[in-house]
């Protein structure tokens, strides 16, 4: 088949979509695949003529545009199908206050949370005390986290996000082990357990893409009853977001209680990232997962 692989992009995490991009160019390939890369920081206006052309995309952007379904409505456009999430879903999920306002509609376990927005008139105090996480409302990688333990660290933490973009999550810090729980075609995969370097905070930019960067460890050594909540948890959102062939749910646990962070719809796709070392244990090595998602992406779209 002629793939077309779209990567890299104009968001704050377009260093990591490239490297990823790299991977998955070599497992297209290995798999027999043509591969034409088209990166939309540098050639957008021909998306589309050459989507029309191709016989699948992979999508490996993270941020915007790409988790946000921007990229997935234009191959619409030309009926060119994809994998992962459509569109709509894609938006949803991509914001995280929106996404938190359906863990809570549905009564999905997950931290307190506030919306803070740059725009004057906004919310400018909530009945969240320190410490607590602020995170930019659209983005990921834990670019522009930051974790605040006193009222002052809130106003500098809410200052560096808006430097990013117009809105900032504010939430509750729960003392913790955190766990991701992928999911491919409707079966959740084996959790990971993430220990981030004693130096680290949280699991940062630096814990997860750097050489010493956290410890991952799969499948988590947790209970068989935690671990089957978790993954019923983690199938139950990917279903009330309208998701679909894949996603990642995050979460921390604390005395023995999962609470849900957020889901990613793009998960990192290089060989080390979370949802390929758990699509391993359960049985998928890379190259099987690409042409796993391949398939999925081809029979949604028929």
């Amino acid at each position: 088949m002629h793939v077309l692989l779209i990567a890299g992009g104009w968001s704050d995490e377009r260093e990591v979509s490239l490297s990823g991009a790299k991977g998955i160019e070599k497992a297209l390939l290995e798999l027999g695949h043509d591969v034409e890369f088209v990166d939309p920081a540098k050639d957008f206006k021909n998306i589309l003529l050459l989507a029309e052309h191709a016989d699948f995309a992979f999508i490996n952007l993270h941020g915007s545009p790409g988790e946000d379904g921007l990229i997935q409505a234009m191959l619409n456009q030309v009926n060119c199908p994809y994998q992962g999430a459509e569109p709509e879903s894609s938006f949803l999920t991509l914001n995280k206050a929106a996404t938190k306002t359906v863990f809570d509609h549905h009564s999905v376990r997950t931290p307190r949370w506030d919306l803070y927005c740059a725009a004057k008139g906004c919310k400018e105090s909530s009945n969240i005390e320190p410490p607590v996480f602020i995170k930019p409302n659209t983005g990921g990688s834990s670019l522009g986290m930051t974790f605040a333990r006193t009222r002052e660290e809130l106003e500098n933490g809410l200052e560096t996000v808006f430097k990013l973009g117009d809105s900032a999550l504010v939430e509750e810090f729960i003392d913790g082990v955190e766990v991701t729980c992928g999911i491919l075609d409707g079966e959740p995969l084996p959790l990971i357990m993430i220990n981030p370097p004693e130096n680290a905070e949280f699991f940062d930019y630096h814990s997860k893409y750097a050489l010493d960067g956290a410890e991952e460890i799969c499948p988590a050594p947790i209970s068989a009853e935690l671990t089957e909540e978790i993954q019923q948890i983690t199938a139950k959102v990917h279903k009330l977001l309208g998701l679909s062939d894949y996603s990642r749910a995050d979460f921390i646990i604390s005395e023995g209680v999962p609470y849900l962070l957020e889901v990613n719809t793009l998960p990192g796709m290089t060989p080390t990232s979370l949802v390929p070392q758990a699509a391993q244990e359960a049985g998928y090595p890379f190259n099987e997962l690409i042409a796993k998602l391949i398939e999925l992406g081809q029979k949604k779209r028929k």
